[in-house]
């Protein structure tokens, strides 16, 4: 029953329904050179209204009904979450700090109080104004249909798209995609012909996102990083872009990732290939930067340790530490808490970056939010997967791998798991609440190139989620971890299980504030890494087999994604496939953050 369009799953079978190719020139440009920037997809669900003005004469008035609407809605939002996880400064009109929403606290079980690190001057730590102070919607300053840019060497639209776009009613799934110097914008399920758009550049696209915080009918928030590390933040409806870190100002090594801040309008996050994470405000122009180096103290310099950066304190260690370099326009340097209705001089001139670390000395290959946006899970060529506090800009965990560097990442929709690919051959499954290696799965036969979770297929007990590879195989996996049972630990683990961080998640969970940490080394402190745990061996884990193992063409698999209707994989050549779901399936539904705490609590207790 199986053919190169068909593979069979326990659910039934999956098919290809459309494709995606490179148009005839972009083809011959990627043949012509070779693959140094594998082809990434992002995709986004906008809601059109049904209730359309046939007689507007202007995309923008057909559109903008609902404007009014969504900043109500955007004002009870953050009034919700007030008591949440703050993401931004105040974000007056007049203000250059970031304009970013708050985001939202899990029902954690029993809140403790506010605690110290709640409270931190960070970017990720300040109350919004309001988004209802703003009027209107900030959009990127410059229209790329009549830029004299050199870096956009062409803007190719489809007919009529105007037209199109105000037509549209209901859901519709838009997919974004890079493919050498080209970034493409089509529609998901529609067989459409060619492209809604396709933009040629003068650099190569590397990574993108799609904001889900502000998309709607009227506008998406793409963020773009290329290999020169300048980074384009595009609007397809208005086909309006902005620039930041123009020509490397403040960072020219390859963009290897960038994600936007979930929840949040303004801020995003990109890694380079330097080993350098840079926090970002949209909206900010770029500053004059210097990023401090290990082993100078100037006063605005932190490593996440807690302690101020001193050459007394020897080198760094990148895996015990990450080194936070704090612009002037920082919120810890920027001078202490705000008063209400005050704001600090330098903080009306908050440029980019917002906040700048070095986690590693080795590139930075891919990295993930938690769903909370309160932590972030970054994988190196180092071969570890860092947990970092993005609230405290403090390291949690260090993991190393079982051989070589981690190629891809993925968080699980409810916060328990962390998968990882690598060029071991293996997909990982961590659990950052224990501290542990869950489980590895094994089937592939060459490197990791794509990992992801299938939102529909979880449900809290079982985990669906898929894997691809170099060696051109799909490969969908079933994980309980109720099935699973912890293997015997030899006293060698039992040692380092008692070599835990002094920040852990696990502590976390208990409510226990992590600002005020001691250095490294110090007495009654763990050492002498105590936030790094070492690769179990094979025998003290738990090894997950495949459901289904699919071959998919001749040419290196370099993305994997899942949607409510199906799941996506992309090759080097920039060819998209959609394979639809044999039945329509109800998302199982998901247990409340709180529940999945108290769980994995009581399983770390059991």
């Amino acid at each position: 029953m199986e053919n190169e369009s068909t593979f069979v799953a326990p659910e039934g079978v999956y098919s290809v329904t459309e494709e995606h190719k490179p148009s005839s020139l972009a083809q011959h440009t990627i043949s012509a050179a070779p693959i140094l920037y594998p082809t990434k997809i992002s995709t986004v669900v906008v809601r059109f209204s049904a209730n359309k003005q046939t007689n507007s004469p202007g995309l923008s008035q057909l559109l903008g009904g609902n404007r009014e609407k969504e900043l109500k809605k955007d004002k009870v939002v953050a009034k919700e979450r007030e008591d949440g996880l703050s993401v931004s400064s105040s974000d007056d009109p007049d203000d250059g700090s970031p304009d970013a929403s708050s985001t939202p606290a899990p029902d954690g079980p029993a809140s403790p109080p506010t605690i110290p690190h709640e409270q931190s001057n960070t970017p990720f730590s300040h109350s919004p104004g309001g988004l209802g102070k703003r009027k209107s919607v900030p959009r990127p300053k410059h229209n790329m249909r009549t830029t004299s840019s050199t870096f956009i060497t062409r803007l190719q639209n489809a007919d009529n798209l105007n037209k199109a776009l105000q037509s549209k009613q209901g859901d519709t799934t838009f997919l974004f995609y890079n493919s050498a110097k080209t970034f493409v914008w089509t529609e998901a399920g529609t067989k459409l012909k060619e492209p809604l758009a396709r933009i040629y550049f003068s650099a190569y696209p590397t990574c993108h996102d799609v904001n889900l915080a502000t998309v709607s009918s009227e506008r998406i928030d793409v963020i773009i990083g290329f290999h020169t590390g300048d980074i384009l933040w595009f609007d397809p409806i208005s086909s309006r872009y902005g620039r930041l870190n123009k020509q490397g100002r403040i960072c020219n090594s390859p963009c290897t990732a960038i994600r936007w801040v979930p929840d949040s309008p303004n801020l995003f996050l990109v890694s380079h290939a330097d080993g350098t994470i840079i926090v970002y405000d949209k909206e900010r122009e770029d500053g004059a930067f210097i990023p401090q180096e290990p082993g100078s103290s100037p006063p605005t310099v932190f490593p996440l340790d807690g302690t101020s950066s001193s050459s007394s304190q020897g080198e760094w260690n990148p895996l015990d530490s990450i080194f936070v370099t704090m612009p002037p326009w920082h919120p810890v340097t920027a001078g202490g808490p705000i008063l209400p209705g005050t704001k600090p001089e330098k903080e009306k001139t908050g440029k980019n970056p917002v906040s700048h670390w070095r986690v590693s000395r080795r590139s930075i290959v891919d990295f993930v939010f938690s769903p909370d946006a309160k932590y972030l899970a970054s994988i190196s060529e180092d071969g570890c997967l860092r947990v970092i506090d993005t609230v405290a800009e403090q390291l949690v965990d260090c993991y190393a791998s079982y051989f070589g560097a981690f190629t891809c990442v993925a968080w699980s929709p409810d916060g328990r798991f962390i998968l990882t690919g690598g060029q071991d051959d293996l997909v990982t499954i961590f659990s950052p609440w224990e501290q542990r290696v869950i489980a590895r799965c094994q089937g592939h036969s060459s490197f990791v190139s794509g990992v992801a979770f299938d939102d529909v297929r979880c449900d809290g007990r079982t985990y669906r989620f898929g894997s691809i590879g170099e060696d051109n195989k799909l490969i969908l996996w079933d994980f309980s971890s109720g099935a699973l049972h912890r293997p015997k630990l030899h006293a060698a683990h039992h040692q380092r299980m008692s070599m835990t961080s002094s920040i852990s998640l696990a502590l976390r969970r208990r409510g226990e504030s992590t600002v005020f940490l001691p250095p490294s080394g110090t007495p009654g402190a763990e050492s002498p890494l105590p936030r790094y745990h070492p690769a179990p061996s094979r025998n003290e884990v738990a090894v997950v087999q495949p459901v289904v193992v699919k071959h998919i063409g001749n040419d290196m698999l370099t993305d994997i994604q899942f949607l409510p209707r199906g799941l996506l994989t992309a090759n080097k050549l920039g060819h998209i496939k959609f394979w639809i779901r044999p039945l329509a399936v109800q998302p199982r539904h998901l247990r409340t953050q709180s529940a999945y705490r108290r769980a994995s609590q009581t399983d770390a207790i059991g």
